[in-house]
């Protein structure tokens, strides 16, 4: 990451002072304590010590030697031509999106390397780079990929017949499709990634002219296009590609690659974002936080004030008022309106690789002007969802976290088919875990070292030519202890301790055993002196239980001590949860605990939780448990009145739940990949709040749905102010039902339950559900449907 120049320091306060102006949490006062920017010790420069952390990269490191370079390259290959030498893996690998994983594992490769020295993922790099330059030479013109085309008659073929189209004005995109190929520029942006970590951590340089030829093909796609038609394909999901490209004129001082990061811009999503509005719900939210990593990357090599607004703007608006008490986003994929979490909390929240985006814009921000918030988000989305989401006995990853009472978390099976995005992401998490202890700056013309993760580890700082370790079992324990065990350049400097939000100022700080004045300004703990060798710099910061509210329902809450959310043990993944979600009750919740462990911050509850005392430990820890996160809270006059209420509207939600066989979330990406979604003249939408899909006259949409035996409904839910349209809804061959809509309920959503005659669906596990419009009608837009089996009085 490269600091600011002078220049872009005076451009960046000016914006500063808009942003302190537009609403809380962006600068909050500071005293100029802290250097004007800040940069990471290099990865390399650190090595975890024994910790969950070390563990983790230890356990990635091993299942990232068990892949098969040769298996991810296969594309890569054939679609040059040249005879693989592995098989394809299966799942994502085997979809038109193949070839993303392998710019994710370059990266986790070299970022491993980086991190503990291995030189058999330095070698695997090099290999990799090798192959990846004799596929482009094959191909002549700067072309390489994996991906693949999907034709209209279901025939795969090399996803490079899609660009001849896209020059020629031939654009079409669903929205995570282009031409029939899924998010080829989201593809691509993860390979630059992988080539940029090749040569930055393991010394490949061959990688730089694979990313420029390749970025010279892209190049000539833009060329051919008038921003009008850059615009309608960036309405396919590009990832962070304006990033990679604005990289490549960092590395190579090409002015022709910053114009193309320039009109990689998708202004229906950035122009809010760059005048300080808020209009991020029921966007896919990973499809955007890339973007902004892209616009600070470009502020960074151009100074360009608008864009490093809408990169603060856009983590604050996330940070403060679209995330979990985890630190992760999103509902199913999709931003909703801000400040309603409560209303959000579901088995399918916080996608991993949302998270794995944010910490990465937050050291962009840090690095520009240093603020101790900026690392309290970073520590508590590090903590409880980053180090949730692998499983550190197998090294398989989440997709989603969930927070929904009872859920479990699904983990990959590393192996033949585990390839979706969040296994691409969780490979670098855990490929980087020293990446944020230590930072270093200048102040008043001495150097400075900020210490913002308490994190096992050991260190070289080149600048002071010191050599430091940090013990700590933080945040289990409060204290953690830095020690100077060599400098080269023995002298007065400052050290900052970061003092978390949540201790309000409060630490405890010694120098060789005894207490210093270290008064906490800026949310940091300084300590200016002679440092020698042996010097050993001692923080406490205590560790308190408290509750955090949602800001929607102050009565929804949860249970934090420290940076560690705690989470209700509900039982074993292994078996069912069925029972009402767990509800605090009483004045003084937090009485109710009793510690336990506290070593390990466990607590038994006395007389607060209905329907019955629960044990609360570390959410992350749940690997193999099912967990309760979210309560609502009651007084006990409120609970005498609402508690029937209360467990009758569990039982409700519960029994849909049991009975659902299968659900389908349409116009959500994942969803429709998961039922084998397919659809002509067919588009997502999204209308107040809920997204759905439709088909025009001429087109259709059809999807997989389970079944099981036994009287079964089908449900659909419609909006119902629409304007008149008539379309049938077919299962296989049958016509289930002809559904008219014409203003049927004004002002509201609607749902619809088609009896299915058991007839259809006897002796299948699966059926295809097709929306067919009439001639010059509209299906839909269906806002989701659901197949459930019929109780008793149900009319089947």
């Amino acid at each position: 990451m490269i600091a600011p120049t002078r220049r872009q320091l005076l451009a960046g306060a000016a914006s500063i002072a808009v942003l302190a102006a537009a609403g809380p949490g962006f600068a909050a006062e500071l005293t100029g304590a802290l250097p004007k920017n800040a940069k990471p010790l290099p990865l390399n420069a650190v090595r975890l010590r024994p910790g969950p952390f070390a563990d983790a990269v230890e356990t990635n490191r091993k299942y990232l030697l068990s892949l098969s370079a040769d298996r991810l390259l296969h594309n890569y290959r054939t679609n040059a031509d040249l005879e693989p030498k592995g098989e394809v893996y299966g799942g994502w690998e085997s979809d038109t999106i193949a070839g993303h994983t392998l710019g994710h594992y370059l990266s986790a490769l070299s970022l491993v390397h980086a991190q503990t020295g291995c030189p058999e993922c330095r070698d695997r790099v090099a290999y990799i780079v090798d192959e990846l330059q004799i596929v482009q030479n094959a191909e002549g013109d700067g072309y390489v990929a994996g991906f693949t085309r999907k034709r209209k008659d279901g025939e795969v073929v090399d996803g490079k017949e899609i660009f001849p189209e896209i020059m020629a004005g031939n654009i079409s995109s669903g929205g995570f499709d282009l031409n029939g190929c899924w998010v080829p520029y989201y593809n691509w942006h993860k390979l630059f990634n992988g080539l940029f970590d090749a040569q930055t951590h393991c010394g490949v340089d061959k990688a730089l002219p694979i990313a420029v030829g390749l970025a010279g093909y892209i190049d000539k796609v833009f060329a051919a296009l008038d921003d009008d038609q850059v615009e309608e394909m960036l309405a396919c999901e590009y990832g962070g590609l304006n990033e990679s490209i604005a990289e490549l004129y960092a590395r190579t001082g090409n002015d022709r690659w910053l114009k193309l990061a320039n009109r990689i811009y998708d202004h229906r999503v950035l122009d809010p974002l760059r005048a300080g509005e808020d209009k991020l719900a029921n966007f896919h939210a990973n499809t955007q936080i890339p973007k902004l990593i892209g616009l600070a990357r470009i502020y960074e090599v151009s100074n360009s004030p608008k864009d490093q607004f809408a990169a603060r703007f856009f983590f604050d608006r996330v940070t403060h008022h679209h995330s979990y008490v985890i630190g992760g986003n999103a509902d199913r994929e999709y931003f909703f309106e801000p400040d309603h979490i409560s209303q959000h909390i579901t088995e399918q929240t916080c996608e991993h690789c949302n998270s794995y985006n944010m910490l990465k814009l937050a050291r962009h921000l840090y690095s520009w002007q240093p603020q101790a918030e900026l690392f309290d988000y970073y520590e508590r989305t590090h903590l409880n969802h980053i180090l949730s989401q692998q499983h550190p006995e197998t090294g398989g990853f989440t997709y989603m976290t969930p927070l929904m009472s009872g859920a479990a978390r699904g983990y990959s099976q590393p192996g033949e088919d585990a390839f979706w995005c969040c296994v691409g992401t969780g490979m670098e998490s855990h490929a980087k875990h020293g990446e944020s202890i230590f930072w270093q700056g200048e102040k008043d013309g001495q150097d400075m070292l900020l210490v913002n993760l308490y994190i096992p580890a050991q260190a070289h700082w080149a600048e002071r030519g010191a050599d430091m370790v940090l013990d700590t079992r933080y945040p289990y324990e409060s204290e953690s202890r830095l020690t100077l065990y060599g400098i080269g350049k023995p002298g007065r400097f400052p050290i900052a301790l970061r003092v978390p939000g949540f201790a309000k100022g409060q630490a405890n700080v010694t120098v060789n055993g005894e207490p210093v004045d270290a008064p906490v300004r800026d949310g940091y703990a300084i300590v200016e002196r002679d440092w020698a060798q042996g010097d050993t710099l001692a923080i406490s910061i205590p560790l308190e239980l408290h509750i955090e509210a949602t800001h929607d329902d102050p009565d929804m809450i949860s249970i934090l001590r420290g940076p560690l959310v705690l989470a209700a043990d509900l039982g074993s993944t292994e078996t069912e949860f069925d029972g009402a979600d767990p509800a605090l009750v009483g004045s003084n919740i937090l009485a109710g605990f009793n510690a336990t462990s506290p070593e390990w911050a466990v607590y038994d509850t006395q007389g607060i939780v209905r329907p019955g005392n629960l044990r609360f430990v570390p959410f992350y820890s749940q690997y193999d448990r099912r967990s309760a996160v979210y309560f609502k809270r009651f007084s006990e006059s409120d609970w005498k009145r609402e508690e029937a209420a209360y467990l009758a509207e569990q039982a409700r939600l519960r029994d849909i739940a049991e009975r659902s066989v299968d659900v389908m979330h349409l116009g959500e990406m994942q969803a429709e990949r998961d039922h084998n979604l397919e659809s002509d003249i067919s588009y997502p939408v999204t209308y107040r709040g809920k997204n759905g899909r439709d088909a025009r006259s001429g087109g259709y949409f059809s999807f997989d749905m389970k079944v099981r035996e036994g009287d079964l409904m089908l449900q659909a839910t419609y909006w119902g102010g629409e304007r008149e349209r008539s379309f049938d809804i077919m299962i296989d061959d049958y016509k289930l039902a002809t559904q008219t809509l014409n203003q049927n309920k004004p002002g509201e959503f609607f749902t619809v339950e088609y009896p299915i005659p058991p007839e259809v669906t006897k002796g299948k596990s699966k059926v295809r559900v097709r929306f067919d419009p009439h001639d010059r009608n509209t299906a839909g837009p269906v806002f989701g449907v659901v197949l459930y089996t019929a109780k008793k009085g149900d009319a089947v």
